[in-house]
């Protein structure tokens, strides 16, 4: 059987394209589409992704109708918290640490919600 290779693009609407494209690349280095194919687009690290279709009364979205949520992968949590709050951004750091990471809650500038992740266990080990 064949499989996708991994994620290859997240699409969705903002009211200003442009100025979030550019608070996703100051806030947490996620390059902005490339302006022309001899550019590369964003290359992420090799790990683990979920994709998780949830219940449409799930809490996991933040309310307010939102079909979606990014979860993004960081190395050191506490650092990227740290950076995120000393750029004037609300972050809310779960106080619980699950057997596969820790976690840190977040808003875009629109109120897309974002969720920060440093892996633990199995997911930090790598694959089976």
């Amino acid at each position: 059987m064949q499989r996708v290779t991994g994620v290859g693009g997240i699409f969705f609407t903002a009211r200003d394209p442009e100025a979030l494209a550019q608070w996703y690349s100051t806030q947490l280095g996620v390059d902005p589409p490339p302006e022309s194919y001899d550019v590369s687009s964003w290359w992420q690290e090799a790990g683990p992704t979920v994709l998780a279709p949830t219940g449409h009364d799930s809490e996991h979205f933040g309310g307010g109708g939102r079909s979606w949520a990014l979860n993004f992968r960081v190395a050191d949590l506490d650092a990227m918290v740290e950076q995120l709050r000393g750029n004037g951004v609300v972050v809310d750091v779960d106080p619980q640490v699950y057997p596969n990471g820790r976690f840190a809650s977040l808003q875009d500038p629109e109120g897309n919600p974002l969720q920060l992740w440093q892996p633990a266990g199995a997911d930090q080990r790598g694959p089976t």
